[in-house]
């Protein structure tokens, strides 16, 4: 079986850039995707960040699809925890009708920024954020109206578009893997913020292993990964740099994935909480296509995964557009399980 592949774009605003030449460059980057025969374009939320720009998925989104043509547009992913269900329901659904089979609504378990702007977010809100049941209250409205057991019975996210969102589940544990499986959904594992592997084959083992199979659909297991190549070894080495990964686990016991040292003690200065960190070289598949081609065999069958959604952070969009075409060039020329 061959990969499928897509992209996943953070709008980061690098240095020297501003934030509307960021937003060309993913618009950019989906037209390429599209051109090169990738299936997804995914785009991914985060808040109160000077570096990445992309703090509303559902509108650029609605952007992406109007500039493209066939590729699959989401979200990678819609935080939840911090909104209405009805009203993340209501937004897909108006994309899913404009763009029948072409919306991807990725939802994802992380507060996407720092405690103050989760507490921004949730101002005024009295309920608990229970991800399980807001999650089957997004599946409700995008399909129908509310049940008579339910407390707004009758109630409709309109329109209801015929073909509704795909949901995705995006996480880097097993407990997201656990929920993904439970509701059904595919599971998209960010190897790109947790690298540690015995984490992502434990995922992708309860994933498989508790999988409902009585919602009729069958497990579609995702792998998320950070990517450059290059058409040098040593060009791919220094467009890497020295990335890092940083776990931070607070007093609470709360855990979280950062970038750097300086935004673990941001984080837990934010929470009020002490904190400690563990940190790691960020995992990224890098070099040659040739390279790149027999690491992302190896993932695949490590992992037993064919899907795969790149994430690729140059600062140099002529650069990381070639890296997106030399990874295409790479999948094209080697179907999984042909070595």
């Amino acid at each position: 079986m061959a990969f499928t592949f897509g992209i996943l774009d953070q709008t980061i605003v690098f240095p020297g850039q501003t934030p509307a030449e960021a937003f060309g460059h993913t618009i950019r980057l989906a037209q390429l995707a599209e051109r090169l025969g990738f299936e997804r374009f995914w785009v991914s939320e985060h808040h109160d960040s000077g570096q990445t720009a992309g703090s509303s998925p559902e509108v650029l989104i609605s952007h992406l699809l109007a500039k493209t043509e066939k590729i699959r547009i989401g979200s990678g992913g819609v935080m939840l925890q911090h909104y209405s269900p009805y009203k993340v329901a209501e937004n897909f659904n108006v994309l899913a009708t404009l763009a029948p089979g072409r919306v991807e609504l990725g939802v994802g378990r992380a507060p996407g920024g720092l405690p103050r702007s989760t507490k921004a977010l949730q101002r005024g809100v009295t309920e608990a954020p229970d991800l399980a049941e807001k999650l089957a209250e997004l599946e409700l409205f995008l399909k129908g109206p509310a049940g008579e057991d339910h407390p707004l019975a009758g109630l409709r996210a309109n329109p209801l578009p015929d073909v509704p969102a795909d949901i995705y589940l995006l996480g880097t544990s097993a407990a997201s893997a656990e929920l993904a499986a439970e509701r059904g959904h595919p599971y998209a594992f960010a190897l790109f913020i947790n690298n540690d592997p015995e984490t992502a084959s434990r995922a992708f083992e309860t994933y498989r292993s508790r999988f409902n199979y009585g919602t009729g659909r069958r497990p579609k297991p995702i792998l998320a990964l950070s990517v450059i190549a290059a058409d040098t070894e040593e060009e791919a080495a220094a467009l890497a740099g020295e990335f890092k990964s940083v776990r931070v686990t607070l007093a609470s016991g709360k855990t979280v994935n950062v970038g750097s040292l300086e935004q673990a003690e941001e984080f837990a200065r934010q929470a009020g909480e002490t904190f400690t960190a563990e940190v790691r070289d960020a995992d990224i598949t890098k070099g040659t296509k040739e390279t790149v081609r027999k690491r992302l065999l190896e993932l695949s069958a490590r992992y037993g995964v064919n899907d795969l959604i790149f994430t690729t952070i140059i600062g140099d969009f002529a650069k990381r557009a070639r890296s997106f075409e030399l990874l295409k060039e790479a999948l094209a020329e080697q179907p999984v399980g042909s070595e």
